[in-house]
C-alpha cells in the first residue's frame, strides 16, 4: 500500500469521526506509539526546513513529531496537516500561515508561538499552551477545550461556524474551559463559539461577533466588549461584572438568558 493511499486513509478516518461532533478523539487509543512517538530527530526537521523554500515549502503531512523539542523554529507556512504533535515543544516557533488542519497537538507548547493566518480546521488542541501567542487572521475551526491563551492574541481570527459548509457537522472553534485571561480578540468572528466555562477575564472583544456564541457559566468580569455582537449569544450562569463599554455593545437584549447573568 503506498504512502499517499495509507494518509487518504487516515484523513478519511480523520473527518469521519469529526462528522459527528468535531470529536476526532472518539475510537483513538491515544497512548498508542503513532500517538507518543516521532519518527524523526529536530536535527532531521532542520534538515528538511533547509531544502524547503517559499514556492516549495516544507511537508510533515501525517508525520509523527510527538514530544520533540522544535522550539524557536521557523515553520512558515509548513503543512502539518494530519501530523502529530502531542506534547510536542514549539514555544517561540514561528508557524505563520502554517497548515494545521486535522493535526492533533494536544498537550503542546506553543507559548509566545507566531501563528498569523494559520489554518487550523478539525485541529485536536485540547490542554495546549498558547500564552502570548498570536493567532491572529487565524482560521480556528478545532478543539482547544482546556487550552490556555491568557494574554494571546486571535485579533481579526475566524473561529466561527461556516454554515453554508457543514457537511462534517458543526465545525466551529471550541474553548470550552479554556483560560483566555487578558485575550486579545478584537474583531475575531467567534459566532456560534463553544466558550462555555471559559475564563474571560480582562480580555478585549470589541467589534467581535458573539452571535449565538455559547458563554454559559463563562467568565467575563472586566472584559471590553465595546461594539461587541450578542445577537443570539447564550449567557446562561455567566459572570459579567465591571464589563467595559457594554452600553456600546451591539444587539446585548437579544442574548439569551439575560435574566440568569451573574453581575455582582
Amino acid at each position: 500500500m503506498t504512502r499517499t493511499v495509507v494518509l487518504m486513509m487516515v484523513g478519511l478516518a480523520l473527518l469521519a469521526t469529526t462528522a459527528g461532533a468535531q470529536d476526532m478523539m472518539r475510537d483513538v487509543d491515544l497512548t498508542s506509539p503513532a500517538m507518543v512517538s516521532a519518527e524523526m530527530s529536530r536535527q532531521d526537521v532542520e534538515a528538511i526546513l533547509a531544502k524547503a523554500n517559499v514556492t516549495a515549502p516544507a511537508d510533515f503531512t501525517g508525520k509523527r513529531l510527538s514530544g520533540l523539542d522544535l522550539s524557536g523554529l521557523d515553520l512558515t507556512g509548513v503543512n502539518f496537516r494530519a501530523a502529530r504533535l502531542n506534547k510536542t515543544k514549539l514555544a517561540g516557533a514561528k508557524l505563520d500561515r502554517a497548515i494545521l488542519d486535522q493535526a492533533w497537538l494536544l498537550d503542546a507548547d506553543l507559548t509566545g508561538a507566531s501563528l498569523k493566518g494559520a489554518n487550523l480546521f478539525a485541529t485536536q488542541m485540547a490542554r495546549a499552551r498558547l500564552d502570548g501567542a498570536d493567532l491572529s487572521g487565524a482560521r480556528i475551526a478545532g478543539d482547544l477545550t482546556g487550552a490556555s491563551l491568557v494574554g494571546a492574541s486571535i485579533a481579526g481570527a475566524s473561529l466561527g461556524a461556516d454554515m453554508r459548509n457543514q457537511s462534517m457537522g458543526l465545525m466551529r472553534g471550541v474553548l470550552r474551559s479554556a483560560n483566555l485571561e487578558r485575550l486579545n480578540a478584537r474583531n475575531a468572528d467567534l459566532s456560534r463559539v463553544d466558550l462555555e466555562f471559559a475564563v474571560l477575564k480582562g480580555a478585549d472583544l470589541s467589534g467581535a461577533s458573539l452571535k449565538n456564541a455559547q458563554l454559559g457559566g463563562a467568565d467575563l468580569t472586566g472584559a471590553t466588549v465595546t461594539d461587541a455582537d450578542f445577537d443570539g449569544a447564550d449567557l446562561v450562569s455567566a459572570k459579567l461584572i465591571a464589563p467595559v463599554g457594554l452600553d456600546r455593545a451591539k444587539n446585548f437584549d437579544k442574548a439569551k438568558n439575560r435574566e440568569r447573568l451573574i453581575t455582582k
